[in-house]
């Protein structure tokens, strides 16, 4: 049985310390007992988003796992005992998983995009694990769903038989939804956010080199600056500010407690 992972403040929120292989296995775990969890990953945009979205942040707060999708997230964890923690990517999570699924039988679906990214994620998916069991997919309506609808997705989901959803609505509705559906969805939910795009092969990503030393926001803001520039700038000098004014405090609390002592 594998533990439950340790975790380490960020910011004030609590991101799972573990590494690549043991949130594969915490994953497949919890799939393959059909247990109802789901996982978030966690990049400054989510985190920034969360301070000032309740929902999403109670949705990250009852989170099984909060994976850190971003290297300024896996730096902060490693200031401490967890000195070689591992960026968590969303879809490098969804392509070494449906490897993984593919190795022990278990089966996925894919929620989110629309009809066309998920016919050609579908078939990319197929070319990279031929043996992999998608055992379903749907494309929900942009618009917010109603109950009956939301529950028609429940019901497809569940009758398909799949041990893990990938869940690639966007922040913050894909975190929502999950927190929302936990307990009613049979399988672990895992939010991927763009990976679907990423694999269907719609949206380059950035170089490999990039993404090591994390620049990758950089590369899509390049690819897509009308859509990202306000995201980028505002959501990263929130998580700077944020970042200096919890380390000024800290000193200032360490200070004090010096002189009382």
């Amino acid at each position: 049985m594998a533990l439950h992972p340790e975790s380490v403040d960020v910011l004030g929120y609590a991101l799972s310390a573990v590494s690549w292989a043991q949130a594969l296995e915490l994953i497949e775990e919890w799939a393959q007992e059909r247990q109802s969890r789901f996982a978030c990953l966690c990049n400054t945009h989510v985190m920034m988003t969360a301070r000032s979205n309740v929902r999403l942040d109670r949705a990250i707060r009852q989170a099984d796992l909060v994976l850190p999708d971003g290297m300024p997230i896996a730096l902060l964890m490693r200031v401490g005992k967890h000195r070689d923690q591992q960026r968590i990517a969303g879809a490098d999570l969804m392509w070494r998983y449906c490897g993984k699924a593919e190795s022990s039988g278990q089966s996925i679906f894919l929620l989110g995009g629309t009809p066309h990214t998920l016919e050609l994620l579908r078939l990319r998916l197929h070319a990279a694990f031929p043996a992999l069991a998608i055992a379903g997919y749907y494309s929900p309506p942009f618009r917010p769903m109603s109950e009956s609808e939301d529950r028609h997705v429940t019901d497809i989901i569940n009758g398909s038989g799949a041990h893990t959803v990938f869940v690639g609505l966007g922040c913050p509705k894909q975190e929502i939804w999950m927190s929302e559906h936990r307990g009613l969805i049979n399988a672990v939910m895992l939010g991927v956010g763009a990976a679907f795009d990423f694999h269907a092969g719609l949206i380059p990503r950035a170089p490999a080199w990039m993404q090591n030393i994390g620049m990758e926001w950089l590369h899509r803001l390049i690819r897509e600056p009308k859509r990202l520039w306000h995201r980028y700038l505002t959501t990263n000098f929130q998580f700077l500010a944020v970042f200096f004014w919890r380390g000024l405090l800290r000193r200032g609390t360490a200070k004090a407690r010096r002189h009382k002592a």
